[in-house]
């Protein structure tokens, strides 16, 4: 097993992909090198890759955004941005109208397309761009499924019996979880991995 190292020795992409960053982390390195660090961690990821492509992408200079105006009528060719788009009641209905679907829900790739087209202030992207996204046509910001991991890890974790004998799981979990994230080890819980880091994890619940 691999510690994780600090940013600044790391010398490579292919080398800080092995280890697990949390979102706030890849925001923290983005600012410190003076680059974009908005979006979700997928873009973040991206802004780093380029970084050691030696390629800087820098930060997007936001402009003001337009008053939305509920009375304008929403179209295909209606801006994301200019409509001032939420996933309120009024897109919900335009979008079950579009697609025939009485039971319309956004998804999560239109969530997080959403919000990286806020975050970039690209007033090119429409309500029919979005349409593309809900039927795959097109891509343009996926969701970070990698922010289940954890969430996936405690539920493997309590549904181990072994792991009953703490009284407080979620702190037993997170103690496992530390050593795996700050690791080149796969981000997945087994019997096998807790038998490993017991003795951590006990020392870690005194």
């Amino acid at each position: 097993m691999m510690e994780r190292p600090e940013f600044d020795r790391i010398k490579s992409y292919e080398e800080f992909s092995r280890y697990y960053w949390y979102r706030e982390e890849l925001i923290k390195i983005c600012k410190s090198l003076g680059l974009r660090a908005d979006g979700g961690k997928i873009e973040l990821n991206r802004v780093i890759e380029a970084y050691f492509n030696g390629e800087r992408i820098l930060p997007v200079k936001k402009k003001r955004a337009l008053v939305n105006d509920r009375n304008i009528k929403l179209t295909k060719d209606s801006g994301i941005i200019e409509c001032g788009f939420t996933f309120g009641d009024r897109f919900r209905e335009f979008f079950k109208k579009e697609t025939g679907e009485d039971n319309f829900r956004f998804n999560v790739d239109m969530v997080a397309t959403v919000k990286a087209v806020k975050e970039s202030d690209d007033r090119t992207f429409t309500l029919g761009d979005l349409l593309d996204i809900y039927y795959g046509k097109k891509t343009y910001a996926k969701y970070d499924r990698s922010a289940l991991l954890w969430n996936r890890f405690v539920k493997d974790f309590c549904a181990d019996d072994a792991t009953a004998i703490y009284n407080e799981r979620l702190k037993a979990a997170a103690a496992l979880w530390k050593i795996v994230r700050e690791s080149d080890m796969k981000k997945e819980y087994s019997h096998q991995l807790f038998e490993r880091y017991k003795g951590i994890i006990d020392d870690n619940d005194k």
